[in-house]
């Protein structure tokens, strides 16, 4: 050992802290991302803004550190799906993954393929503010039971519809296909956009009721987050393999998603301790207020020009403990 480092401090490494983007497989489930992500980063606090089901690919958004206190933030944004609706064939998860409980007489479908037309106005009724029921093997809790546990006992499970909002319905050109028994069917390409909180099973399910034919999803993936988008996203290749890429800082996804209020050096301890500060900004129900070094300090709210804490950000510590 050389003598200059002989009693050398350890050098200070910062603990992970921002949000990551992962592009899902097909083979992976939504905690199989969370678990290999904080392999990857040698942390236990990572948390996700919403999961998708195995057979979805696409967009996940997760937090690692203290950034995970944005995760709250980040749920109820709205979303974008591609994905391919099979009409003529309703299953029981409303997707490939189940068996098939009805299937549409040949004629039926031979008649809808001559009027796609007919297809794209029951989308569009499906558009815009609606009151949708969640697919029956959805993770909503029915009496203190998962609905997807009850439908694998046997049960017979029926959710109360909920309102959400679908902004886009954008359908492709209908095409002839065959189902898994050689029955004719119809698969239809479509980009959904639309709030949180929305099923598009529920919605390739409705589609086929709408035209009385029955459907399902066949293909499902997510591709926009609000303004976060899979094209920015980490595969589970290289997340695997134990190479998450640069995360996104507190401040880089608070600035995305509210107006900033950058503050002095007083005012960022002032408001570190709870203070409200008095500041010159418009009233907003949430502003990313920055210190000078670029730090997301806390979300607050801005309101006849004093602010109120909705959620604050620590400092940082590094990887031996140290701020």
């Amino acid at each position: 050992m050389h003598a200059e480092s002989a009693g050398a401090a350890p050098q200070k490494t910062e603990a992970p802290n921002g949000i990551l983007l992962v592009d899902k497989a097909e083979t992976w489930t939504s905690h199989d991302a969370v678990a290999k992500t904080r392999r990857a980063l040698g942390l236990k606090k990572v948390g996700h803004a919403g999961t998708l089901d195995p057979m979805a690919t696409g967009l996940l958004v997760l937090g690692a550190g203290p950034a995970t206190r944005l995760l709250t933030h980040l749920v109820g944004l709205d979303k974008v799906y591609v994905t391919t609706i099979r009409l003529g064939i309703a299953t029981v998860t409303d997707d490939r993954e189940s068996e098939a409980i009805s299937t549409a007489d040949p004629a039926a479908i031979a008649a809808l393929a001559q009027d796609p037309e007919r297809i794209r106005a029951a989308a569009a009724e499906l558009t815009g503010a609606i009151e949708q029921s969640p697919s029956a093997v959805s993770a909503i809790k029915v009496d203190g039971r998962r609905a997807y546990d009850r439908v694998r006992a046997g049960e017979t499970v029926e959710l109360k519809k909920r309102p959400v909002t679908v902004h886009r319905f954008e359908l492709g050109e209908p095409r002839s296909a065959t189902g898994p028994n050689g029955e004719p069917v119809i698969d239809v390409d479509a980009v959904v956009e639309c709030s949180s909180g929305t099923y598009i099973r529920a919605l390739a399910r409705d589609l086929g009721a709408a035209l009385g034919v029955g459907g399902h999803l066949t293909a499902l993936r997510r591709t926009e987050v609000g303004p976060f988008s899979v094209s920015d996203a980490v595969s589970t290749e290289r997340l695997a393999a134990g190479d998450p890429g640069p995360l996104l800082t507190p401040t880089e996804v608070a600035a995305r998603l509210f107006p900033v209020l950058r503050l002095t050096t007083e005012q960022t301890v002032d408001l570190g301790n709870g203070k409200r500060l008095e500041v010159e900004a418009p009233d907003a129900k949430l502003v990313a207020a920055v210190a000078p070094d670029d730090r997301l300090v806390g979300l607050v709210e801005v309101k006849r020009g004093r602010t109120r804490v909705v959620t604050n950000f620590p400092v940082p510590v590094d990887g031996n403990g140290a701020a």
